[in-house]
């Protein structure tokens, strides 16, 4: 097969197919827009009507995404050549590269587009050579990239701190979070309260350049609470919560009685 082909676009932003239809033109003049489709489902029904050699398809589109697209067309006996444009790296890179399918990142890079076009016509020539259906893939190596970029597209566990790094006087140490008893935010910096490795029933003070608001995020809310906009506590630490006369709860650690804030209660609800 020559380098004549036929191509359809399927996006679901009209800037984009418009950009990518002008960016072929200029990288693959002999090819032939077919068609271009704004979701998953025109692009299925545009693709069982031209039949094209590649299609460009976005991963992210309404009524049917693009890996659902790519699934249904891995179950027909003619398949065209997949090229996969995203904006998430994520699904890109590591799925793509080790199955030797083709991707384009967003925002397109016109000498990346033209390295995907070259990698198209010579898999069009090699099919063509030997005689091949036109543009069929593998459908276990199709099936197998769609795999990992499902894998890809999960979202990833939460990754919580498990160590700290704080100040006291000159010296910085590494606490493990497990050992501190609360955070109280002072300022422009947060002092870290853990038992104190000389007395038992002491504490040792250290201190964190942060935000609070930063800090709670990274912290374990199984493991940690912020009782108050300046506290947050370690709630395997706390002894007993205490209610006064007025309703107002105290958490407790030790000698320490920190204050829970009304917003906060709830967290100590049937108390």
């Amino acid at each position: 097969m020559g380098e004549f082909a036929k191509a359809v676009i399927a996006d679901d932003e009209p800037i984009l197919r418009h950009h990518l239809s002008r960016a072929l033109a200029e990288v693959w003049p002999e090819l032939e827009i077919a068609a271009a489709a704004g979701n998953g489902i025109e692009a299925l029904e545009a693709i069982n009507t031209h039949q094209p050699d590649v299609v460009f398809l976005d991963i992210r589109m309404p009524e049917l995404d693009g890996m659902g697209v790519a699934k249904a067309l891995s179950k027909l006996e003619k398949t065209p050549h997949i090229v996969f444009t995203t904006a998430y790296r994520e699904y890109a890179i590591n799925a793509f590269e080790q199955n030797a399918l083709d991707y384009l990142l967003k925002p397109l890079s016109e000498q990346r587009l033209e390295q995907a076009c070259d990698k198209v016509k010579s898999r069009l020539a090699e099919i063509s050579n030997r005689n091949a259906v036109q543009g069929q893939y593998d459908p276990e190596h199709l099936g197998s990239l769609i795999e990992q970029i499902n894998l890809l597209s999960q979202p990833k566990p939460v990754e919580y701190l498990n160590w700290v790094k704080a100040s006291k006087g000159d010296d910085i140490y590494i606490i493990s979070v497990a050992d501190i008893l609360y955070f109280k935010a002072e300022d422009k910096y947060i002092s870290v309260f853990k038992k104190s490795d000389d007395a038992p029933s002491g504490t040792d003070e250290y201190i964190i350049r942060s935000a609070l608001k930063g800090l709670i995020h990274q912290l374990n809310p199984e493991q940690f609470w912020q009782i108050h906009r300046s506290t947050i506590v370690n709630v395997s630490t706390i002894d007993k919560v205490h209610k006064d006369f007025t309703g107002r709860l105290s958490v407790l650690i030790g000698k320490h009685k920190l204050p829970v804030s009304r917003s906060a209660q709830a967290l100590f609800k049937g108390v």
